[in-house]
């Protein structure tokens, strides 16, 4: 890449400016051109009311996923019981981002759960018949989020139009599951 007069490239700043909070993002018109890399930056916006953090982050530019903004994500995405990091996988967090934007939603979205750590999910197992025993929340690749302005109804068929996962609705509980495993939808 060609340096520009003051010795920076373009790259460069484009990385430290998505390691900032941003104010502004495209919206795009379909998840599956998103998920497929069309446009320039990939944005997440989540909160969570268990350790009160928050992250808003550009964290794919132009094609590529950028090391310190993954990191935080991992990070933020971390079991909150036991303090645990795993890399998450990043096409659960394409999904998240991809149906964020097809909500045209500003508001973060509350993350309930990322990652889980075994004995973190065999404790949510033994209290409800709802988590699964081998459940991808283990390895990084699910997420349980809600938003105060969509329904799960809403939130799960912005999730299932971006086609890469599971998507599971649970209304009773106000939350939605995503991940990128099989393609496939359950819950009410």
């Amino acid at each position: 890449m060609t340096k520009s007069n003051g010795g920076f490239t373009r790259r460069g700043v484009l990385g430290a400016f998505a390691a900032t909070l941003v104010t502004a993002a495209p919206t795009y018109t379909n998840a599956a051109g998103f998920l497929r890399g069309s446009g320039d930056i990939r944005r997440i916006r989540m909160m969570s009311g268990r350790t009160g953090e928050r992250i808003d982050m550009i964290y794919w530019v132009e094609g590529d996923y950028i090391k310190d903004a993954v990191s935080e994500v991992n990070r933020f995405m971390r079991d909150w019981r036991t303090n645990q990091v795993k890399t998450i996988d990043l096409r659960t967090v394409d999904i998240l981002a991809a149906a964020h934007n097809l909500m045209d939603v500003n508001e973060p979205y509350m993350l309930l759960s990322g990652y889980r750590s075994p004995q973190t999910n065999a404790m949510l197992r033994a209290r409800s018949r709802g988590v699964a025993k081998n459940s991808l929340h283990m390895v990084g690749q699910a997420a349980d989020i809600r938003l105060n302005s969509r329904s799960v109804g809403q939130i799960a068929r912005a999730a299932g139009a971006c086609n890469g996962g599971g998507v599971g609705r649970y209304s009773k509980s106000n939350f939605v599951h995503m991940d990128c495993g099989p393609v496939r939808a359950w819950g009410r």
